[in-house]
């Protein structure tokens, strides 16, 4: 009698009518096949998964933001450019970007904590298209075409980062990330505070120096503030806007991950707390044409537009080169191209709000070019737009301004600190775009483009003044030295 074995083992050897196959050998081709068409199934549904859409705050359709206005002066984007984090825009499909006509939809959306909080670290290299950007300039007879030129290829700041997923715009971090990035949010690292929460300086595991807004948890503002920021200025570039580079949304932590601008704030410089010196006229001018440039690109190059809503010189940062990056966006909101205005909270910093938007709630971009034309008056005089402990007449720069102009003492006003003081012409145009910024009738105040162009015109005559001031100092020289070569000839 034989035995199971043998009786298995004949069966599997027999030989089948299939290719003349032997019974396991059709067995092991059989489980082969069902093998490979799991992996193929898997891999289907791998791929789907990362093709499809995250899903943002809402389930409205993606914002589809124009790329430049002909009417704002958008730097080409080359190499140098891409070199000082300024990317090239373009629409991103990603949870972060359905935001058109967001404006009024920020302070009511909810976050999906469950999908953020399952998130690590992306690594994605950002780099620019294939397709050309057009560069206009300024001119008194409206923009000009200078050019085009293709998008270089640029790595992010993420380079090196670890690579686990790509969910669309920006970087996602974890919490351990970010306490590895910045020590644990140690005291040390604090670069400033304030009422939404604090700012640490932190520096990536690949060696990118980073700051990072950890915004405090004070029943939902965190949220609030979290949510309002990120569609602000997540989807914009700019040379002149401090740039997003990701966000952690973790339990209860909101953080957002910003580059570092490692040269102080405009309010630090003018008012003397950062200790590194003065800033020069040039550099001042050069601060304040980059802050109109990025605030002109807000307002008039993108729909729908961002009304920052807080510009104050603490709110500019400076880089090493005297290059302003305008920052701190949680206050800021989108109007549609369609809307005059929208109603919303007073919110701003004593000084520096419109007095129309703080008598009636009535916010639109002629509300920031107000406070920006404090920042100017501010930058011309170093003194604070209130300040209670100056006279009576003194107390509002604005008005104190006014007086000064009126009485013919504008010479007098400029910050007393500055070892070369501009040429009269210079300070009297910069005086005079301050006061057109600042018309108690919005409807009077220009356009941050035309502000752009008139703070050219002030750069330009104050170089042309510099100009002829060198080529008299020269003339007085050589007037010099031929007297006293008259008068040693004399003596011999």
């Amino acid at each position: 009698m034989s035995s199971p074995n043998n009786s298995i083992s004949t069966t599997l050897s027999r030989t089948t009518p299939v290719l003349q196959l032997r019974v396991w050998e059709l067995i092991a081709i059989g489980v082969g096949v069902f093998m490979v068409i799991l992996l193929v199934i898997a891999m289907c549904l791998s791929f789907r998964k990362k093709k499809k859409t995250v899903k943002g705050f809402d389930n409205t359709s993606l914002a589809e933001i124009p790329i430049v206005s002909k009417e704002i002066n958008v730097d080409r984007v080359d190499a140098q450019s891409l070199h000082d984090s300024e990317a090239p825009f373009k629409p991103v499909h990603d949870k972060y970007t359905q935001m058109k006509g967001a404006g009024h939809l920020a302070e009511s959306r909810s976050v999906d904590v469950d999908a953020f909080s399952q998130c690590s670290s992306v690594y994605n290299i950002e780099k620019a298209g294939s397709s050309y950007s057009e560069d206009y300039s300024y001119s008194s007879s409206g923009p000009a075409r200078k050019g085009s030129s293709p998008y270089a290829y640029s790595a992010s700041p993420l380079v090196g980062l670890p690579e686990l997923s790509h969910l669309g715009w920006g970087h996602w971090f974890t919490l351990r990330d970010l306490e590895g990035a910045t020590n644990r949010f140690a005291k040390s690292n604090v670069l400033g505070e304030g009422g939404y929460g604090v700012v640490y300086r932190g520096r990536l595991v690949n060696g990118t120096d980073i700051a990072v807004k950890k915004i405090l948890n004070n029943v939902g503002q965190a949220e609030k503030e979290f949510r309002v920021e990120v569609e602000a200025i997540g989807h914009v570039r700019h040379k002149n806007l401090v740039r997003l580079l990701g966000y952690c949304v973790e339990g209860i932590h909101r953080m957002l991950v910003y580059e570092y601008v490692n040269n102080g704030n405009l309010e630090q410089w003018l008012h003397g707390v950062n200790q590194h010196g003065v800033l020069s006229w040039e550099n001042r001018m050069k601060i304040l044409l980059g802050t109109a440039k990025a605030l002109a690109y807000l307002h008039e190059a993108i729909d729908p537009k961002v009304v920052h809503r807080d510009i104050k010189s603490s709110n500019i940062l400076i880089d090493d080169e005297f290059n302003s990056k305008v920052s701190d966006f949680g206050l800021a909101k989108l109007l549609n191209s369609d809307k005059s205005h929208i109603n919303t909270r007073v919110m701003g910093t004593y000084g520096y709000v419109a007095p129309e938007y703080a008598n009636s709630g009535m916010l639109n971009e002629k509300s920031d070019i107000y406070s920006f034309g404090v920042v100017l008056l501010e930058c011309v005089t170093a003194r604070d737009p209130v300040d209670y402990s100056k006279p009576p007449d003194e107390v509002n720069l604005i008005e104190w301004l006014k007086m000064m102009v009126t009485n013919k003492r504008a010479e007098e006003v400029v910050d007393p600190n500055l070892e070369v003081k501009p040429p009269k012409r210079a300070l009297k145009r910069a005086i005079l775009v301050g006061f057109k910024c600042v018309d108690p009738d919005a409807d009077k105040r220009p356009k941050m483009s035309h502000v752009v162009q008139m703070l050219e015109a002030v750069q330009n005559a104050y170089y042309q003044d510099q100009r002829k001031l060198s080529q008299v100092g020269s003339m007085d020289i050589e007037s010099q030295q031929s007297l006293e070569e008259t008068s040693n000839s004399a003596d011999a």
